[in-house]
């Protein structure tokens, strides 16, 4: 069974994930971590819960996402996992921040893998599934769980929205294309979206006004 913990992070309340199972290995989703405060309270997180860290993944490449990736690599050795089209978004981590008005002084760590659609991520006792789901950005993915109906969503799909296409990247029509793939997965599928709170396909095929089949 997946143990899933939410963190929300930053100044656009980003959503980070560690995920583990009783293998206590776990997986961190999307750092967005960028405070001391926030740093310590997932590092508090895993140590108490006595986890290892085995891979950051990451769901697409905006600045918000990724923000505490250098301090995973410091803190657990784990360079970021992200989809090949997404690479260069990543690589432009200071550009992009500065367009929203935000500035940094540091650099991120060098890509570890890049990933493609239909590939997987195996670690402890379980595997996801990545389903690329463009529309957002040219490289979002989807973290699938098969085996026990878990879709990490990123900024493609939240509760009772989606997310934007008007960025560097996006494309509506692109976006509608990725959540037709999403609405073929069970109705009981447990969604955890890169902001907001948790939801299911089947309320959003229900009240979603982006989503049918």
């Amino acid at each position: 069974m997946l143990n899933i913990k939410n963190i929300q992070c930053n100044m656009l309340a980003e959503n980070c994930y560690i995920v583990s199972d009783d293998s206590k290995e776990c997986i961190i989703i999307d750092c967005g971590a960028s405070s001391e405060a926030e740093y310590e309270y997932i590092d508090a997180y895993i140590t108490s819960n006595k986890l290892t860290p085995k891979q950051h993944i990451l769901t697409h490449g905006h600045f918000d996402h990724i923000m505490g990736a250098k301090w995973v690599y410091e803190k657990y050795g784990l360079q970021p996992t992200i989809c090949e089209m997404d690479a260069e978004t990543y690589k432009n981590f200071r550009n992009d921040i500065q367009s929203f008005g935000f500035t940094v002084d540091y650099d991120l760590p060098p890509i570890g893998h890049c990933l493609n659609d239909g590939d997987t991520i195996n670690w402890g006792k379980h595997e996801f599934k990545v389903i690329h789901t463009p529309g957002h950005s040219k490289g979002g993915v989807v973290y699938y769980c098969a085996e026990e109906h878990i879709a990490f969503t990123g900024d493609t799909l939240f509760r009772n929205g989606i997310g934007r296409t008007d960025l560097p990247g996006g494309n509506m029509f692109q976006i509608i294309q990725s959540l037709r793939k999403l609405t073929q997965l069970p109705d009981d599928t447990d969604v955890y979206p890169g902001h907001g709170s948790k939801t299911t396909i089947g309320y959003e095929l229900a009240t979603n006004p982006y989503l049918d089949r």
